[in-house]
């Protein structure tokens, strides 16, 4: 892949979805949601003979577990590593990660590189190549998110108990301003009553030792600017890019943090661009 490129991709997918060879999405939500957040996005993939395969990380969406049963980030990210392992040799899938969910396509990517064409980061926390021990979720928190920047949000710090995660349950205000700003209302009214606690795992250990250049470093990588995005500033998305070289940088305009709500169609062509690009 050559250097960052910033670019606006038109795509008229109803007159050329036809061309491009069916491929197989695989999209992790970010933190809270699930895999109901990607149900647009999954239904135009669907209607262009793509296969989706959606998935629900640990204690997220209709996954049985919950927070309190979880005890790390592999634990989190097991779901996706499973479906990974299910894949046949030979075959390979695209990863679309949302927000928080690129932390697990990075692990993905790193465990199983041979089996992914392409990593797609859409407004997603996304760790440097350059540097595998860079914390990239801390610098998220700390330098990209203040702690009023999740307003009415609920934040819960660790507790005594050494098993017990801190956890951070959104609030509606936050979802309204910070999230859904350009949603549908009726799909904010879907995340008031999906939406889980979450944590991000800050304390753990192997987000710095969880990449390497010739592991997560070898697969092409793509980056969506979400140019609305009221959570994870336009600046600071680039800034990710910056930090890894050679990904590659598309900006859809007027898209909230929830693309994949707000600006379906746009990342959808975006994708479809991504799927005829690299096999």
């Amino acid at each position: 892949m050559g250097p960052t490129m910033h670019q606006l991709i038109r795509f008229d997918w109803q007159n050329e979805h036809e061309s491009t060879k069916s491929k197989h999405f695989v999209l992790i939500h970010g933190l809270c949601h699930g895999a109901w957040s990607w149900y647009k996005l999954s239904t135009l993939i669907q209607q262009a003979g793509h296969r989706v395969t959606a998935i629900d990380l640990a204690a997220s969406g209709i996954h049985p577990s919950c927070l309190d049963d979880i005890r790390s980030f592999t634990d989190y990210a097991e779901p996706l590593l499973q479906t990974m392992v299910s894949i046949p040799p030979g075959e390979k899938v695209i990863l679309v990660g949302h927000s928080f969910g690129g932390l697990s396509v990075s692990l993905a990517m790193e465990r199983f590189p041979e089996k992914i064409s392409v990593a797609v980061f859409a407004a997603a926390v996304m760790p440097c190549v350059e540097d595998p021990k860079f914390f990239i979720s801390k610098v998220y928190i700390s330098n990209g998110l203040p702690r009023e920047t999740f307003m009415d949000s609920k934040i819960k710090e660790k507790q005594d108990n050494p098993n017990q995660l801190p956890s951070l349950e959104f609030g509606t205000e936050f979802m309204s301003k910070r999230l859904y700003q350009n949603c549908p209302v009726e799909d904010l009214e879907l995340a008031k009553l999906l939406v889980r606690p979450g944590t991000d795992f800050s304390d753990d250990l192997i987000y710095e030792k969880m990449i390497t250049k010739e592991k997560y470093g070898s697969v092409l990588r793509v980056y969506i600017v979400c140019q609305d995005d009221q959570l994870a500033p336009e600046q600071f998305q680039k800034w990710m890019v910056e930090k890894s070289p050679g990904t590659e940088l598309v900006e859809i305009a007027g898209a909230d943090h929830m693309v994949m709500l707000s600006k379906p169609t746009e990342m959808f062509g975006v994708l479809q661009e991504v799927a005829k690009k690299y096999n």
